[in-house]
């Protein structure tokens, strides 16, 4: 088959063609330069295809499908027939375009992935800055102690507070952020194992982050809505009150009996805590700035110190003070937050002065051992920075606040020139009509106030009270550089050692230095230490003396040197006293006198009982605060040890009704109605009575010996076990047993011994056969004796050892002695309530018959001593 030639088109069609050439022409443009961008660039037609070119590859198309379909439908013949248009071949330079296009997106496929190879280097890098060991400065084996030690000497070197280098802050947090990672050991472990303290287990934190900045680069990530969820991108404020868990325990606590503390319990993906956020960082700098302490926990990094803590739910907040947690529970604004500092705070720490009671404030110096603080301000109520100040030195220092506009207080402005518009600040010590020091400023500030309270802390001549305020104010050597010496005065109490403290206090005033502190004690109120240091010297007795002395360690290791007469404050004293002062400064080996000082009793402490009551009101409140604001799980401790005091009461109240009733119902309604069951069913029940009808005071248990329980009661008895076996008749039954519980009932405790009675009218032949191998202790009749079937036995008691085939004879006591048997009687019936006895119990026929076991007991102890006479047989009878 030839070529088919393409038809002329007439001018009509050519004018439409070139029309549509025309009207197309850009759109290749466009597509080729599309396609030069794109992976699929081999695929678009070549950019040089442009007009008439483009238009007859479109017609080329269209035939082709139509040639399709008339095959489909016509067969062969129909293909040969139709004719056939083929558009014109790209030449030479659409083929060297479309090379270039294919070059061109190979380019830019290499230059796009050395792009993001780049940028995961970069993210690599920036991840791997933070190295905790490399901040620190310790070794990747290093210990707890290490780590603990590098950090507290970095802590120390970049803290904001001492370190005033403006990086100072950022380096301080990267040392706490270092050391939180490295005490942890599951964050220490993390980071070893991925480079990274995070807590994710499926893949490394390189990867989480990866894929975290990828959602950071999405159109819809959190800072379209707003939402600083990221805690990278929130503000870093917070950053530098962070805690954990050791830190909390070991400087927070402490640290809350002196300033208390506001903590916000937080997380990441919380709502509510975006919500206060802005009241909480108002409120927070307001209050740090007052004195207060601030922390923040983030719940999802410090869950052990959140569970400790009893957050259970973000954000909380909860104060902390003097190592007690109080939640709060209103709503988060300033007004709520500041009160709820204030309710945490004690209510006495200041009390309200005025012209009526400032003399008995200042006068208290010497009972309570502190200097005096007047707060003088306009404010009707004490601010709170005057309030958070007092509990910070409530050990050294009494305050008391003066409203200058209230009634009543003109006196005191007048007497000490108070500047009614500008808050003042004065200090008394042992001079209450002039004070020590005095600040006055229109703004208060934190730091202006610790600046003049920690110089007026003492008394120019304090009384040395405790142990504590003598290691204050007498600190240990610590360098030749840093020598402190103590002038001690050794004195008594009342108006006759008066002058002696007078002239001391004038000299100490005269004479203050910083390496000089002045205090007194009271011989009588300390003993042991003025003994030690004045050694018992008669010169001495009843007299003030001047001590001066170093300590040397915290053991009670002093060197010290005495005055070598009485102080009695005269010019000559002072003058040997400052001669001394100064040649010490210049040799102080002036001090030879070296001794061991033991620690002062503690003057001021409160008494046992006192304490306790306080420790129970505090318990009290704390329960009644528990039970009314903390949730379910921290009062369930407390609950379980309610309800189960209330249950063990309860059961043991129900036992005891029970048990009360059950002895009712034992007992006997009445005397006739005993009498009568005692005589009808003396054979037959005596011992399900027994319970009740022997002694009260305990019961015996008796066994009847039998056939039936004659192998498990002797034959086959444990070995160390007897039966004690108490012979009777019908007749004597119930008076010998009621006198055998008496007399064996002492010998109950022993486990080894049991108890029975063998009836004599039933097996008189077995007790015969046992009574043949005892003949010297109790001869057998001969059978044709007339008195055969007339032997008494009765009474006799044997003791067998089924295990060793032995038994110890107890022969009845056959005294006539009428005295003895009525103090037996006496001491029955002593024991036994009258509704409970018999007419026959004691009666003089019975008298004979209990008197058989007189002295029972003893041969009993002697049984147990081992020292009665053994029969043995060769084998057990058997019992018919």
């Amino acid at each position: 088959m030839g070529r088919v030639k393409r038809p002329r088109c007439s001018s009509g069609s050519q004018r439409g063609a070139t029309r549509s050439a025309s009207t197309s022409r850009g759109r290749p443009r466009r597509r080729a330069r599309r396609c030069a961008s794109s992976m699929a660039a081999p695929l678009c037609p070549p950019a040089s295809l442009t007009g008439s070119g483009a238009v007859s590859m479109v017609t080329a198309g269209r035939a082709r499908r139509k040639r399709r379909r008339r095959v489909a439908e016509g067969g062969p013949s129909a293909a040969l027939a139709a004719p056939r248009r083929v558009g014109p071949r790209p030449g030479p330079a659409p083929r060297r375009a479309l090379a270039g296009a294919m070059e061109l997106g190979r380019a830019g496929l290499a230059w796009a992935a050395a792009l993001l190879l780049a940028a995961l280097g970069a993210q690599a890098a920036a991840a791997g800055d933070f190295d905790p060991y490399r901040i620190l400065g310790v070794g990747r084996s290093s210990s707890q102690a290490d780590i603990k030690k590098a950090y507290k000497r970095l802590a120390r070197e970049w803290h904001p507070d001492k370190n005033k280098d403006p990086g100072a802050e950022d380096k301080f947090i990267q040392i706490s952020k270092a050391y939180e990672i490295l005490s942890n050991e599951e964050k220490r472990a993390n980071f070893d194992r991925y480079g990274d303290a995070g807590e994710s287990q499926g893949y490394s934190p390189h990867q989480h982050r990866q894929f975290h900045h990828f959602h950071e680069g999405f159109y819809f990530d959190e800072s379209f809505f707003h939402f600083p969820f990221n805690s990278e991108r929130r503000d870093t404020s917070d950053e530098k009150y962070l805690l954990h868990f050791s830190h909390y325990i070991n400087e927070i606590v402490p640290d809350s009996f002196k300033k208390p503390y506001l903590i916000k319990i937080t997380s990441d993906w919380c709502f509510s805590c975006i919500h206060i956020e802005p009241v909480w960082k108002e409120v927070a700098q307001e209050l740090e700035a007052l004195g207060a302490g601030i922390g923040v926990v983030h719940a999802g990094y410090e869950r052990r110190l959140a569970h400790h803590l009893g957050a259970h739910s973000t954000p909380s907040l909860l104060g902390l003070i003097n190592g007690k947690i109080t939640f709060f529970h209103n709503a988060v604004v300033r007004e709520n937050l500041r009160q709820f500092m204030e309710n945490l705070l004690p209510g006495n720490l200041i009390e309200k002065i005025t012209d009526k009671n400032y003399i008995r404030f200042l006068s208290n110096w010497k009972k309570e051992n502190k200097p005096h603080v007047l707060l003088f301000d306009h404010m009707p109520v004490v601010p709170l920075l005057y309030k958070l100040t007092a509990f910070a030195y409530r050990d050294y220092l009494s305050f008391g606040y003066v409203y200058v506009g209230l009634r009543g207080t003109e006196e005191l402005s007048r007497q000490y020139n108070i500047n009614v518009y500008t808050p003042t600040m004065m200090v008394f010590k042992e001079h209450i009509d002039r004070p020590a020091d005095v600040v006055q400023a229109r703004e208060m500030k934190k730091q202006l106030i610790d600046d003049f309270l920690s110089q007026n802390k003492f008394l120019t001549v304090a009384r040395l009270t405790s142990q504590r305020l003598f290691q204050e104010l007498c600190p240990v050597k610590k360098s030749h550089r840093q020598r402190k010496h103590c002038v001690v005065l050794l004195t008594g109490e009342g108006d006759k050692f008066a002058a002696a403290y007078d002239a001391f206090l004038t000299f100490a005033v005269a004479n203050t230095k910083d390496t000089l502190k002045f205090v007194h004690i009271y011989n009588d109120r300390q003993p042991e230490f003025a003994d030690t240091l004045l050694m018992d010297e008669e010169k001495y007795k009843g007299k003030s003396s001047v001590v001066i002395l170093e300590r040397r360690n915290n053991a009670g290791k002093v060197v010290y040197k005495a005055l070598e007469e009485a102080w009695q404050g005269s010019k000559e004293d002072n003058f040997i006293l400052l001669d001394l002062l100064d040649q010490l400064r210049t040799d102080p080996s002036l001090l030879s006198l070296e001794t061991v000082l033991a620690d002062l009793n503690d003057e001021l402490a409160p008494m046992f009982l006192i304490r306790w009551l306080y420790s129970m009101l505090d318990y009290i409140s704390d329960c009644w605060d528990s039970l009314f604001h903390s949730n379910w799980r921290e009062m369930m401790p407390l609950l379980s040890l309610l309800f189960s005091a209330l249950f063990i009461l309860f059961g043991t109240v129900i036992v005891q009704a029970f048990s009360d009733s059950s002895d009712t119902r034992d007992s006997p309604p009445s005397e006739k109605e005993e009498n009568a069951a005692k005589m009808e069913k003396n054979d037959a029940t005596f011992g399900k009575e027994s319970n009740s009808r022997m002694p009260k005071k305990g019961f015996v248990e008796v066994t009847e010996l039998t056939d039936i329980n004659y192998n498990s009661n002797l034959v086959r008895l444990r070995p160390g076990h007897m039966n004690v076996v108490l012979i009777l008749s019908n007749s004597t039954k119930t008076m010998l047993l009621q006198k055998f519980a008496l007399e064996v009932y002492t010998f109950t405790g022993s486990s080894s011994l049991h108890f029975s009675f063998l009836s004599l009218d039933k097996h008189r032949e077995w007790l015969e056969y046992l009574l043949e191998f005892a003949q010297d202790a109790a001869p057998i009749p001969n059978q044709y004796d007339k008195h055969f079937l007339e032997r008494d036995y009765t009474g006799y008691v044997l003791a067998l050892n089924g295990h060793k085939k032995y038994f110890c004879l107890f022969k009845p006591h056959r005294s006539g002695d009428e005295g003895g048997t009525l103090a037996l009687c006496e001491e029955y019936n002593s024991l036994v309530p009258v509704e409970a006895r018999g007419k026959s119990s004691c009666s003089p026929g019975s008298r004979s018959i209990k008197n058989k076991l007189h002295k029972l007991s003893f041969w009993m102890e002697r049984l147990l001593e081992g020292s009665l006479q053994r029969f043995y047989i060769p084998s057990w009878p058997a019992l018919d």
